[in-house]
């Protein structure tokens, strides 16, 4: 009798050197790579994914102060699972099955419909692409109100990235962002101050290595290029490897981190880099919500270029 993995089915996808694996369960990415050298920092298949990594974050990425909100008049309640802090985190899609749509040899794409439940009474019908082509990966979210009344929404992705530095320590960062979100030290919630990042540590505007900076940090005020993509990119010391994160508008804002509070074997070993629609706590402020009425759907879309 054969063993369940614990992310259920892996669909495997190539293109040239590059393949990656995407699993059933969250529709998480697990591995990316060139040239069998890793891209991501992801997770082997006999482990679930820890730290988020890999999942998609839906219908609203990070943190939600005690799982709390209010949406067309009324007073909303979904679960705790960061509960030492009591917030809820990372949407409602995590740990559950995908169902497969379609696959070819360089493209995956897994659907789900969220039904209406306590603290999310609202149907909504998502579908995750994830496609490698020779300028890289790009991951598309398509998201489809299926009810009869407007529904909120947000979108994030927890990949880990890694330029194949022992830690992220050596790497060099290059974050296009004017400022970060200031954060309460207790629950790590945004005050509602946006603080520059000019000549602080946490300034990445010209790129330089990490050094020891701890960061699980917000940044906002992000410039774009000519085509509207906003990049931040890793790279090693010698620049013989480098990946290039880019993200489309709405995502507007990209949570940076360093992994400090994850296991310590798995601590800063990989960046994670993750595009986001919204800020965290933002279903309770209100904050850059995408309100998508009845039959409406939004469209999303990032990815990673590796030079490996």
């Amino acid at each position: 009798m054969s063993r369940e993995l614990p992310t259920g089915t892996q669909w495997e996808i190539r293109h040239g050197a590059q393949h990656a694996v995407v699993v059933e369960v969250g529709a998480a990415l697990r591995e990316y790579a060139v040239d069998d050298r890793p891209v991501l920092d992801g997770f082997p298949s006999d482990r679930m994914p820890d730290g988020g990594r890999g999942q998609p974050l839906l219908p609203w990425p990070n943190r939600l102060a005690d799982g709390q909100y209010q949406f067309g008049g009324r007073s909303l309640q979904v679960p705790i699972d960061e509960v030492g802090r009591n917030n809820a985190s990372h949407g409602l899609t995590r740990w559950l099955n995908w169902r497969l749509a379609s696959h070819t040899d360089s493209r995956v794409e897994l659907e789900l419909i969220v039904h209406p439940r306590p603290g999310y009474p609202f149907t909504l019908g998502l579908t995750l692409t994830y496609s490698l082509s020779d300028e890289g990966l790009t991951v598309h979210t398509r998201a489809r109100n299926l009810g009869a009344e407007p529904l909120p929404f947000g979108a994030g992705q927890h990949p880990y990235f890694t330029v194949g530095t022992p830690t992220v320590d050596t790497a060099v960062l290059h974050v296009s962002a004017q400022a970060r979100l200031e954060f309460d030290a207790e629950r790590r919630l945004p005050t509602g101050r946006s603080l520059p990042v000019a000549g602080t540590e946490f300034d990445f505007q010209t790129p330089r290595a990490i050094g020891a900076t701890v960061l699980d940090d917000c940044f906002t005020d992000l410039a774009a290029d000519r085509d509207g993509l906003v990049h931040v990119s890793l790279s090693a010391q010698d620049g013989e490897r480098h990946v290039d994160v880019w993200m489309k508008n709405p995502y507007t804002y990209v949570q940076v981190f360093t992994g400090d509070t994850i296991a310590p074997e798995r601590r800063r070993q990989g960046l994670a880099i993750e595009p986001m629609t919204c800020p965290p706590n933002a279903f309770r402020t209100g904050t850059h919500v995408i309100t998508i009425e009845p039959e409406a759907a939004v469209e999303l879309e990032w990815g990673a270029s590796p030079t490996i």
